[in-house]
């Protein structure tokens, strides 16, 4: 590494060239052959849903790097992809980091931020003065919402905390065939159509594999850390229909047959001890002989989707790890993949065909409604989630789900691969590790430390227990001795191979909540509670929960519900007296979705002054939104449209009802609520009326997790009355949203993202 500005001149300098002496420092070299550092993160993946974790999935090339290297069975994380991914990256635990929540929440207290602390310096800038080259592919979420703008600020996003190239999303969530991509610092569009074959699947592994070659091809000798951050298997659920059809008819059979027939076959693998116990349904989980022949058969299907799904990502990863191969990188990589969480129920009791619907539908879905889009499932036109029932199998043979700290939530996968320090291959290690552990275990393999200062902040310790001894020693009893969890007011401890858990109900004193006590190293499954048996022991644990909490910032605990909290965020120093107008201009930008007016249940108008110097100068204004859901204000055929896609259930259209005139106009739709969820419509041209519309379920009118547009609707088109992008082709310099009673809605947008995480 060259550092000049650190190093003083050593030459002469006079008043011309001839009279002066040149120097140029030495390039830093090091004796030490660091290996390739590679990080492949899985979304919602439960602890058995990988075939080599128990499942009928078929995951060849994810089975194969832990035939070839180590799977691990008592690995633990956050229950939730934010907290799980700073810890992952700075070694630290989450609530000392900033991140204790998704990021999209800023509870106004340190240890909820939404956003990496700069005391706690995350790997990628380690390494970076390391003289690694650093890449991160795919999801983020570690910068918060309202930073995902245009203009930033940047320094949350990949390329402000030591990641040299970024390409992939910011959210929480994402559309696989119309995702919101950015690269850099920059939002970007997708490189192809799916009518062209698109998937983010595969685009995510495009690049991350061009990334390296080009590393190899420029910069032979130096290593890189590459973060490979899939969308998969987080829904939406989508995948090309090739590998769905592979699952046809395949879980018929039920999501209970499916959970012993994976309990067997954990047992087999030695995954899970012989004497293990499968618990009893979690509650929110009917029987599956209960069910109707209609439900079990769209249930069925969603888990097919959903076996597509995964199976597709992992054809990409092997095509990933082929690129090692080739590169002859393989050996002399580290590679990591683990899940971020356990498997996520919350598709709730039915799925759902459309993922918006719990957190923005005044209607939601109905059985019949997801019944009648059967076929869609899986394709572009679904944003789907599977059951909670097949949730529950995704972690057999764990209790509950993502959020909890019950082990559903937080045991995960971990597969490590590296032959250098492997030699028992496909053995399967049972040392108890969290998250954290991971960073400390880089840093002791490449024989370097976390620095005190890093850029003028001193810095937290790393609090992560390497596990590099595994590799070499799978009998070695575990070298961790405590670690706490607190998600969303759910607590956890684990201590010396006990573990004390609560799962918290909204708006009750944190003193109610009833504490289990597990044998951890004797009950795999948490299926005998011994609180009863050993009450002195559960105090015990309870007081070093508390005391735990005190030394890692978990305080304060928040009790209330999440609508709660992020009201009193929404109310923060927001003005909703009157009016509110806000203009943006035509530029060739993409918008973040949460950077639009929220015009739910609110009267609004929008106007814009354009020219059309031909009566072919059509094209969109304003959009919001996408195929599941949005609305979209354009010119078609010399009319005036607004288009409402409420869900993909129900459209509204307000046209006007004479053609527009070309030259300088000024056009506008305004939308005055009559009641309840309802409205009239009306059109405008040089304030002359020209059409109304009668519109229902305004609550979901003007907010969607999608993108925003302004003269274009460049992805996923929200009306089939035009194809994407169907740009403004006449003049159009400015569009005025004015919002009766309008405030920048923090809690909309949150509660939104929450709800799809």
């Amino acid at each position: 590494m060259f550092k000049d500005q650190e190093i003083p001149f050593k030459g002469e300098i006079g008043k011309t060239v001839d009279v002066s002496t040149p120097w140029w420092p030495e390039e830093e070299t090091t004796d030490k052959q660091n290996p390739n550092i590679v990080y492949i993160v899985l979304d919602d993946l439960g602890f058995s849903q990988l075939g080599c974790y128990g499942s009928d999935i078929s995951t060849p090339h994810m089975d194969e790097l832990a035939k070839n290297g180590l799977r691990y069975t008592n690995f633990h994380t956050s229950a939730m992809c934010s907290p799980t991914r700073a810890s992952l990256l700075t070694g630290r635990n989450p609530h000392s980091t900033g991140v204790s929540f998704v990021t999209e929440l800023d509870s106004g207290f340190p240890n909820c931020r939404g956003k990496v602390r700069k005391d706690t310096a995350m790997l990628s800038e380690v390494l970076l003065e390391e003289g690694y080259n650093t890449f991160a592919v795919g999801k983020w979420h570690l910068a918060p919402a309202k930073e995902q703008t245009q203009i930033g600020p940047f320094d949350g996003w990949p390329l402000g905390r030591g990641f040299e190239q970024f390409y992939g999303y910011l959210r929480g969530a994402t559309d696989q065939f119309h995702p919101d991509l950015v690269e850099g610092n920059r939002r970007v569009s997708q490189p192809k159509s799916p009518e062209e074959g698109y998937h983010l699947t595969e685009d995510l592994t495009d690049k991350a594999i061009d990334y390296i070659r080009l590393q190899k091809s420029e910069a032979p000798q130096k290593p890189f850390f590459c973060y490979l951050s899939y969308a998969a298997p987080h829904a939406p659920h989508q995948a090309p229909k090739e590998f769905i059809e592979k699952y046809k008819g395949k879980y018929d059979k039920g999501w209970d047959v499916a959970r012993e027939e994976w309990f067997l076959r954990q047992k087999e693998l030695g995954i899970i001890p012989v004497d293990a116990k499968l618990p009893e349904r979690n509650p929110d989980v009917k029987a599956w002989d209960t069910l109707h022949e209609d439900e079990k058969r769209l249930y069925a299907r969603m888990q097919e989707v959903f076996a597509g799904f995964l199976e597709h990502t992992d054809h990409h990863i092997g095509r990933f790890i082929q690129c090692l191969k080739d590169l002859r990188q393989l050996d002399n990589t580290l590679i990591v993949l683990l899940s971020d969480n356990g498997a996520c129920g919350m598709g709730g009791e039915g799925g759902m065909v459309n993922t918006w619907t719990p957190s923005y539908n005044a209607v939601p879905e109905t059985f019949e409604s997801k019944l009648a889009r059967i076929d869609e499932l899986g394709g572009p036109n679904a944003n789907s989630h599977y059951p909670s029932g097949w949730a529950q199998v995704g972690n057999t043979p764990l209790k509950w789900y993502k959020t909890y700290t019950h082990a559903g939530g937080i045991r995960c996968p971990l597969i490590i691969h590296y032959p250098e320090k492997i030699k028992d291959n496909g053995a399967i290690r049972t040392q108890y590790h969290f998250v954290t552990d991971i960073m400390p275990t880089v840093l002791e393999l490449i024989n370097t430390e976390m620095p005190e200062v890093y850029k003028g902040v001193p810095q937290k310790p790393v609090y992560g227990t390497s596990l590099l001894y595994t590799l070499a020693d799978g009998e070695e009893p575990t070298r961790k001795k405590v670690q706490h969890y607190e998600i969303a007011g759910n607590r956890a401890i684990w201590k010396d191979g006990w573990k004390a858990v609560a799962r918290h109900v909204e708006n009750t004193s944190f003193d109610e909540d009833q504490w289990e006590l597990y044998d951890a190293n004797n009950d795999f499954s948490e299926f005998n509670d011994l609180a009863k048996l050993y009450p002195g022991k559960l105090k015990e644990l309870i007081e070093d929960w508390w005391s735990e909490a005190e030394k890692y910032d978990i305080f304060p605990l928040d009790g209330r519900t999440l609508g709660q909290r992020l009201k009193l965020i929404a109310k923060r120093g927001k003005q909703i007296d009157g009016p509110v107008e806000r203009v943006f201009y035509a530029a060739p930008a993409i918008h973040n979705g949460l950077q639009a007016p929220d015009l739910r249940n609110r009267s609004f108008q929008i106007e814009a002054k354009i020219e059309r110097t031909s009566t072919d100068d059509d094209g969109v204004i304003a959009a919001h939104g996408d195929q599941s859901g949005g609305y979209t204000f354009f010119v078609k055929n010399n009319h005036l449209y607004f288009y409402y896609n409420f869900s993909n259930v129900e459209e509204f259209v307000v046209k006007s009802e004479q053609e527009l005139p070309t030259g300088a106009l000024t056009v506008c739709f305004t939308f005055d609520k009559t009641g309840e969820e309802e409205g009239v419509g009306k059109m405008f041209v040089n304030h002359e009326q020209i059409g109304e519309g009668k519109i229902l379920h305004a609550s979901a009118l003007g907010f969607s997790r999608a993108l925003f547009y302004i003269g274009q609707n460049e992805r996923n088109p929200i009306s089939p009355l035009y194809t994407a992008p169907f740009p403004f082709k006449g003049q159009l310099d400015q569009v005025i949203y004015t919002v009766d009673g309008y405030k920048e809605d923090i809690e909309a947008g949150v509660l939104q993202e929450l709800m799809t995480e």
